[in-house]
């Protein structure tokens, strides 16, 4: 399994950079987990548009799906026929979408005509080609999953938006890399300092810690060693155009 980071801004965009936006390629499908502002463009700097065969997004707020907007309007007027990708989607996905269109000039239907949309039940295991995805609410401010990425044994487990919990910690259990929010200096509500991600990976016994969804204002050093310091082992920081690869020898 091959993960290419289109974006890791948090909900504003670092200066020439995308908010949350991953390909991940395994089990012969191209999926693009989150479509947040700036990603479509740092997609199609790596593969063709028509070439990605679904989309899934972790939840719904603006800086993990704005992007759908041009994503769809590539796929109405771009020059290349395609079949329409999948997009898995959390409950109330219709109606948000359309209103998102809506309130941009767009047709209600601009992206639900331009996918195959289809709404997941948290309790759902969704099979992608030879990819396996699957779910786990985790505490935000709106309803929100983290996402297991599965091929045969390897496993991504990507943390969405969250704040501390114990669902994530039994979720990511052993997984092979965890790619984990690490948005905040000081703790709030909703999301996690570097610290507390790395506490929780700790727990869950993560093989390997990538930190995302963290600004470029903020000390990338510092951010680093707050995720060492809670995972007591090395960390990575995610990084548009980093390329991750697991379940290979």
């Amino acid at each position: 399994m091959r993960i290419t980071v289109l974006g890791k801004s948090p909900a504003f965009q670092d200066a020439g950079g995308a908010c949350s936006g991953y390909l991940v390629e395994g089990g012969g499908v191209r999926l693009l987990l989150d479509c947040g502002p700036g990603v479509f463009a740092k997609l199609r700097q790596v593969t063709s548009y028509v070439d990605v065969d679904a989309v899934l997004l972790s939840h719904l707020h603006a800086d993990h799906v704005m992007d759908l907007v041009t994503f769809a309007s590539a796929l109405r007027y771009g020059p290349h026929e395609a079949a329409a990708p999948r997009l898995l989607a959390p409950p109330g996905a219709r109606d948000v979408l359309a209103s998102l269109c809506a309130g941009g000039s767009m047709r209600p239907d601009h992206i639900d005509g331009a996918f195959e949309l289809s709404v997941y039940d948290p309790e759902d295991v969704v099979e992608l080609g030879g990819l396996r995805a699957r779910f786990r609410p985790v505490p935000h401010f709106i309803p929100c999953n983290a996402v297991e990425l599965a091929e045969d044994a390897a496993r991504l487990t990507f943390s969405a938006d969250c704040g501390p919990n114990d669902a994530l910690v039994e979720f990511a259990a052993d997984t092979d890399l965890l790619l984990s929010e690490a948005t905040l200096i000081e703790p709030e509500e909703g999301h996690l300092t570097p610290a507390q991600a790395g506490e929780l990976a700790a727990r869950a016994g993560a093989r390997r810690l990538v930190l995302t969804h963290f600004s470029d204002e903020a000390d990338a050093a510092w951010v680093r060693a707050e995720g060492e310091r809670g995972f007591g082992a090395p960390v990575e920081l995610a990084a548009d155009g980093a390329v991750y690869e697991i379940g290979r020898a």
